[in-house]
């Protein structure tokens, strides 16, 4: 359904999101692809908030970027969001690290766009 690629430094980065039904599977993957950290976020609708929650395998540090990209998608689409990071670069700097969590942002805020694109369009032929 959408899939980004963006370099970096040493690596790639890609963002795929496929759609489930009416819910959302997002990977973030770059370098030596694995499963770092996965979260689930949910939209409640009686509050208007969006949550999530996450797992973070031993020794893996995507815990903070797969929650917050999980609670944002959520926020943006009203819909249930499961993302998958796992970002490997071996020797990685603090610099490129940095830039890695960025641009992954950048890239969850560019399907968020495109979401609220493909809705106002929907909207419009109605």
């Amino acid at each position: 359904m959408f899939k980004i690629t963006k370099k970096i430094s040493r690596t790639e980065i890609t963002l795929e999101v496929k759609k489930l039904g009416e819910d959302y599977l997002l990977t973030l993957t770059g370098g030596k692809e694995h499963v770092g950290a996965v979260a689930v976020g949910v939209f409640d609708e009686k509050s208007g908030r969006a949550s999530s929650s996450v797992l973070t395998l031993p020794g893996h540090r995507e815990e903070q970027l797969a929650l917050d990209s999980a609670r944002r998608v959520s926020r943006a689409t009203g819909k249930t969001s499961v993302v998958v990071a796992g970002i490997h670069v071996d020797n990685i700097s603090l610099e490129e690290i940095k830039e890695i969590v960025s641009t992954a942002e950048e890239m969850v805020g560019s399907f968020i766009a495109s979401c609220e694109k493909s809705d106002m369009t929907a909207r419009r032929s109605k």
